[in-house]
């Protein structure tokens, strides 16, 4: 049932930012299957293929994550875990050369235990709870992962890089890292739809608070943990769940994400040594649900459990950056491949766009590379400029660029509630007095207009090919696009360390 405490409704959230797009109604394609009437306690066994009725929120979806059969998982979903796994592996190495994992790196060495895991795009190795920060850091710290549109959680790599770490110490094989990948994600986004928008509203970071929760379960499941040890190991995760909104545009967003993975690990680890928790650690009185939201929907956890994934409606950024600015670069590129205008000439860019775009991605005058992912004004002005936003477009010289910060002083951002995510109304004037328009009604990227196979390929090899050599590179991929026949997936980090 929903939960609520007295509270003010954020004008802002981005659930219902999300619920006034057609991203967001994809996201949420059937409604119907989400109805907040619905409890776990009077769940059927229909409903929750198999798992007992009238077992608390935490029993029940610890014993679906430790009896779901790997058949029973459709073929549909299993393919859009490998693209999420090519996607993630992408970015991981592209981020690994970032200054944020050169020093945790340099920080975490001296300390960390045996050195078994591989830790992608760098040489040398760390014991696998330090690989697992490492790697989620590198992860997201491009901030050009996957996301789970519905709340904005970027589900793959916390999950990823805490199995990967495992892997090295215990063997998986490419079957089984997709099942526990599976079953890491549900219980991800399950949560973060329970808890949302409120959650996100208070400040929280939801990839990392909910994701130490998916990485624990996927990591329990391959630990072959009982209900119980699973209960237990979601309830270490519960007390390690932290990440603030504050921290974005520095290296402690991308640390939050790393850090989930190792918690989540950890938690796992710890659980089948039948270290002990709460065993309604989300539902208690004193719980998750009421320590991270005003309120909540607990039927979002278990609602058609195993009938539908969230990962299936998994999508790719095609640009290093908040999503929410995507329609507004989508629009900027398209205008300067039409009119080809020299930054001098334009006069002022007006945006129309969902309220959120300020909310989020707000900066005016950014500071550094990390900062312009979060800001608006920069990523229009660069786009309009070079025709083109990668990482390249996210460097500090590139936001100190004199024409790019001349330009961004004449972008203005008008908000409209009724415009969707995924829209965006662009007026340019030239300095002649001309106007042009352009309507963006699907970004690149959505689900409506998605990244293909090819599409993930090249950008996975040109963020990869920046790192390794090209040989290198393409073995990987290959690597990847085949997870599901390797006996062993530790050979994946391996292939793509330095």
């Amino acid at each position: 049932m929903r939960s609520k405490l007295p509270h003010m409704t954020n004008p802002l959230s981005r659930r219902g930012f999300l619920q006034r797009s057609t991203i967001g109604a994809a996201g949420l394609a059937a409604a119907s299957l989400h109805p907040p009437q619905l409890a776990a306690q009077a769940a059927s066994k229909d409903d929750l293929n198999g798992v007992s009725k009238a077992l608390p929120i935490t029993s029940t979806i610890a014993e679906w994550v430790v009896n779901l059969k790997p058949e029973a998982v459709p073929a549909t979903v299993k393919k859009e875990v490998i693209r999420s796994i090519v996607n993630s592996v992408g970015v991981t190495v592209g981020g690994s050369s970032d200054e944020a994992v050169t020093a945790a790196i340099r920080a975490l060495g001296p300390y960390s235990g045996p050195p078994k895991a591989a830790l992608f795009g760098r040489p040398g190795r760390l014991d696998p709870l330090n690989a697992a920060l490492v790697n989620g850091i590198a992860s997201h710290v491009l901030d050009y992962d996957d996301t789970e549109l519905n709340t904005i959680i970027h589900p793959a790599g916390v999950v990823a890089s805490a199995l990967f770490a495992l892997a090295a110490d215990h063997p998986i094989s490419g079957p089984e890292f997709i099942h526990a990948f599976v079953l890491g994600t549900e219980i991800e986004c399950r949560l973060g739809n329970a808890i949302y928008p409120s959650h996100y509203d208070l400040g929280w970071h939801i990839t990392a608070t909910c994701g130490v929760f998916g990485a624990a379960a996927a990591c329990g499941r391959v630990l072959g943990l009982s209900t119980q040890q699973m209960v237990w190991a979601l309830g270490t995760a519960a007390v390690q769940a932290g990440g603030l909104k504050v921290v974005f545009g520095s290296m402690g967003k991308s640390f939050q994400v790393g850090r989930a993975a190792q918690n989540g690990l950890l938690s796992a680890l710890l659980a089948k040594q039948n270290f002990t928790s709460s065993d309604v650690p989300l539902e208690g009185t004193d719980g998750y649900f009421y320590a991270a939201a005003r309120h909540h929907d607990d039927a979002q956890l278990t609602a058609h459990l195993g009938e539908r994934y969230e990962i299936s409606t998994n999508t790719y950024k095609p640009f290093p950056c908040g999503i929410v600015i995507h329609p507004a670069i989508d629009a900027a590129i398209q205008l300067n491949k039409q009119l080809h205008l020299n930054p001098d000439d334009i006069a002022s860019v007006e945006l129309r766009a969902n309220p959120l775009i300020l909310s989020l991605t707000g900066k005016q005058t950014p500071r550094t590379g990390l900062e312009g992912k979060f800001s608006a004004y920069h990523s229009v002005a660069i786009a309009l400029i070079r025709g083109q936003v990668g990482l390249a477009e996210y460097t500090d010289p590139a936001v100190a660029d004199p024409t790019v910060i001349a330009l961004r002083s004449k972008v203005h951002i008008a908000t409209d509630p009724a415009v969707r995510s995924d829209e965006v109304y662009v007026t340019l004037k030239d300095r002649s007095g001309k106007t042009y328009e352009k309507h963006v009604d699907h970004a690149i990227g959505s689900l409506q207009r998605p990244m293909t196979d090819a599409d993930l390929e090249t950008k996975f090899l040109a963020l990869a090919q920046a790192i390794l050599p090209q040989p290198q590179a393409k073995a990987l991929l290959a690597m990847c696009w085949n997870l599901e026949s390797h006996k062993d997936v530790a050979a994946i980090p391996i292939a793509g360390a330095r």
